[in-house]
């Protein structure tokens, strides 16, 4: 029998990245039932929100590794859902990220998915990560552009069709 894994918690500057729970229920099914949510499968249900929640916290036990819930740190309060995913039918590793409404704008996603990725580098030993991006969010594409990455192709995602593939500069070339 596989045995659960916890999340590290992780501080950046502004931020905590720590373990998913069921607090964090009623901030997921919010973002998942507005037009944020359209490029990673939104508009569902607060039973397919729970199921969301229960397939991210699922994924450290399954992988190793996972997606933190992210606080700022002077509030406290929830800012969104970042780090590594690899369901079943994925191309590779990905490094991922969606904020909560009034988070954007601030960093928040770029901050957090460079600490993920610090984490996938130097404690998981990743030589590689990929984001997948919708190509009409443009939003995703910036914060990939900021750290780093790069255009890399498309993968064609069984639900939201053609993503684009960016791929983050490997730790040779971060050094």
């Amino acid at each position: 029998m596989t045995e659960a894994i916890s999340a590290p918690v992780i501080q950046t500057e502004r931020l905590t990245l720590r373990g998913l729970g069921p607090e964090d229920l009623p901030y997921l099914q919010p973002f998942f039932a507005s037009d944020r949510s359209r490029y990673v499968g939104g508009l569902v249900s607060y039973e397919q929100s729970w199921r969301f929640l229960a397939a991210e916290i699922g994924h450290w036990t399954l992988r190793g590794y996972g997606r933190w819930g992210v606080d700022d740190r002077a509030t406290g309060t929830p800012v969104g859902l970042v780090g590594l995913w690899n369901p079943e039918g994925w191309p590779e590793p990905e490094i991922g990220w969606d904020l909560w409404d009034g988070a954007e704008g601030k960093g928040f996603a770029t901050e957090a998915a460079r600490a993920a990725r610090d984490y996938a580098y130097e404690t998981l030993g990743w030589s590689t990560a990929i984001s997948l991006v919708h190509p009409d969010n443009h939003a995703s594409a910036a914060v990939a552009q900021r750290l780093g990455a790069r255009r890399d192709g498309i993968f064609t995602h069984v639900r939201f069709g053609e993503v684009h593939i960016w791929r983050h500069p490997s730790p040779e070339e971060l050094r």
